[in-house]
């Protein structure tokens, strides 16, 4: 099974930064990963992905705000959240999507935008 270790999280005020990194480990094969954003009482969804070859896609929400980058040696990838709205408080959780179509998800880190 993959691993995924998530940081980066925490607490910040409306319109500052925060940056989120995701190792995954115990890898065979991968597709691409992704974040996805969970929040009570809403459907997860995802915020930005990011396929091996480095094509990236994002949320309309999101879109020039965030940046997905990765570092494929390393298997890990970035999140730099920029600009943040209390509408972007949630769970973000860092998802492995394996060659064969199926999903790793890690436990998730805890984003707060509050003044």
């Amino acid at each position: 099974q993959v691993r995924l270790t998530e940081s980066g999280g925490g607490s910040v005020q409306p319109g500052g930064s925060l940056s989120l990194s995701c190792v995954a480990s115990n890898v065979y094969c991968k597709s691409g990963m992704k974040w996805e954003r969970q929040v009570p009482g809403k459907e997860r969804e995802v915020v930005a992905d990011i396929d091996s070859r480095g094509g990236t896609g994002y949320l309309d929400s999101v879109r020039g705000r965030f940046l997905i980058t990765q570092d494929n040696a390393k298997n890990t990838i970035f999140l730099q959240m920029n600009n943040l709205k209390p509408e972007d408080t949630g769970v973000y959780i860092c998802v492995f999507v394996r060659c064969s179509g199926t999903y790793d998800r890690g436990q998730g880190t805890r984003v707060t935008v509050s003044s």
